[in-house]
């Protein structure tokens, strides 16, 4: 049975290494669990292959090192009160990272009537799109007040995509980290097509170079603006999306003590 309505998008940028407490699980797992006590109807985590986190430090995969840093990011989608009411468990667990909001028009789909009644409740009725129509209420939740309204960059490329005998995904994140983006996050897709149709998958005995990759990059307005000459010179062939976000940020100086990891 198909769904239809208006949900808020939450998504925690994070490193993989971050953790809740010295002794604790990381925190990606920690607002998963969180999320489930918390009555959540799901979360997502993703994990990149390349990135930089809030404070500027590049973030990727190496093979020399005893622990690897990479970014996560984990996603909610659920009613704006819940993610609300949610937000607050982000800020205790979160100690330096960042999360942004935004609208999003859900599709659900449920095999019998019992669980579409249930889903149907957390689903507000579909109207007109107005930016940030469906975002927990500052009234309500205080926290918002404490939001900036940024941009959500989505490029959509290959992997074998190269700028300047490097892969191009890597370019772009040292462009956006040159010009004090506030964070990247490279993301490496298991199938997918682009401009050219040809369909990129992994599969046992082939290996493939040209994945699809999605680089996410999240700052104030003008600053996703200083990148675009950048990738109007870089990208040959790809896809680019800017959304309306707000974003939430956190960081040491709030006077929170990271555990080392």
């Amino acid at each position: 049975m198909k769904l239809e309505g208006e949900q808020t998008l939450l998504r925690v940028y994070l490193r993989n290494t971050d953790k809740h407490g010295w002794f604790s699980a990381p925190a990606a797992e920690t607002l998963v669990r969180k999320a489930k006590a918390n009555g959540l109807s799901g979360a997502t985590v993703f994990r990149g292959i390349l990135g930089t986190d809030i404070t500027g430090r590049l973030l990727e995969r190496s093979s020399w090192s005893l622990v690897e840093h990479v970014p996560v990011i984990v996603e909610f989608v659920d009613n704006p009160r819940t993610i609300g009411r949610f937000l607050s468990v982000v800020g205790e667990v979160v100690l330096e990272g960042m999360a942004t909001l935004e609208r999003g028009h859900v599709l659900l789909y449920r095999q019998n009537r019992v669980a579409a009644d249930k889903a149907a409740m957390r689903l507000e009725v579909p109207g007109p799109i107005t930016p940030f129509s469906t975002l927990p209420s500052p009234e309500e939740f205080p926290v918002m007040k404490l939001s900036e309204e940024g941009k959500l960059l989505r490029i959509f490329i290959g992997e074998s995509d190269l700028w300047q005998g490097q892969p191009l995904y890597r370019a772009i994140v040292l462009k956006a980290r040159e010009l004090g983006l506030a964070g990247a996050t490279v993301l490496r897709g298991p199938m997918g097509f682009g401009a050219n149709s040809r369909v990129h998958t992994t599969k046992v005995l082939e290996l493939s170079t040209d994945m699809p990759i999605v680089i996410e990059i999240v700052d104030v307005g003008n600053k996703i603006e200083s990148l675009l000459p950048f990738l109007e010179e870089s990208v040959a062939e790809g896809m680019i999306t800017i959304e309306d976000v707000r974003v939430l940020r956190y960081t040491a100086a709030e006077g929170k003590t990271r555990p080392s990891g």
